[in-house]
């Protein structure tokens, strides 16, 4: 009996810890299904027409039956266990070297300064933000649909948690991800200030990963999209599979 003992146990330990795992997951997608419920929009089906009159340089990925599916799809990824490891161990350094390097650019282009109050969209575990604090941009803080604290705070980019003109600056790189371009541009617009900068990273020549709900193909369904902003640039990037950043203005009077 004694010698069966000591095998047994390390078995029953990773059961343990798999269900608590499983159970973490379940728990944290119900808890942000539940709040997407609360959002009269929340249930919306999945468009049938393409966005922004149907261009053909922008077209929804099919597939998704409900709202709830795609969160519970874009989940899937967030929440794998073995990419939250990579993006806060192998990733970290290496990504936030190269995001410090872009904001740096972006700082001497005076399009970001020290006294800028930025977001970073779909931030993940936050590189991007720790990357703007390091280059002086303190003021900083990520939304994403699982939080990671201090960088990332919850949050559905469809349906930005924050006040009408509260950011200086709004960065992101998972336009992709966004069943609702539309929406998605509209809350940028929405919460930057006037005068404020937004700068997209983008994949035009090639395809993005399984998880995106969109395909771009050109620049000219953003400067569609961004109603109320004025086209600053457009530059090609090596950014994580992106390659090109583009840059808004939010117009500071709106006709």
């Amino acid at each position: 009996m004694n010698s069966t003992t000591p095998k047994s146990t390390p078995l029953v330990t990773k059961c343990f810890l798999f269900s608590l795992l499983l159970s973490l997951t379940i728990f944290l997608s119900f808890s942000i299904l539940s709040h997407q419920n609360q959002n009269p929009n929340a249930t919306n089906p999945l468009p049938h027409k393409q966005p922004n009159s149907s261009s053909p340089d922008l077209r929804i990925r099919p597939g998704y039956t409900s709202y709830e599916s795609y969160i519970q799809r874009q989940l899937n990824k967030t929440l794998n266990p073995k990419l939250r490891k990579v993006w806060t161990t192998r990733d970290w350094t290496r990504k936030i070297n190269v995001f410090a390097t872009f904001f740096a650019d972006l700082k001497h282009e005076n399009l970001i300064s020290a006294n800028s109050k930025a977001l970073c969209i779909g931030a993940r575990v936050g590189q991007e933000v720790e990357a703007l604090k390091r280059v002086g941009v303190s003021d900083s803080v990520g939304i994403d649909l699982v939080p990671y604290p201090p960088l990332v705070i919850r949050g559905d980019f469809h349906h930005q948690p924050f006040d009408n003109e509260t950011f200086d600056f709004e960065f992101s790189n998972v336009f992709d991800h966004a069943l609702y371009p539309e929406k998605f541009v509209g809350e940028i617009e929405r919460t930057l200030k006037p005068g404020g900068v937004c700068v997209l990273h983008v994949a035009l020549s090639r395809r993005a990963d399984k998880y995106s709900a969109n395909d771009l193909y050109s620049v000219g369904p953003l400067k569609a999209l961004f109603r109320r902003s004025e086209l600053v640039r457009v530059r090609t990037v090596d950014g994580f599979g992106l390659d090109t950043e583009v840059v808004f203005r939010k117009k500071k009077t709106v006709l």
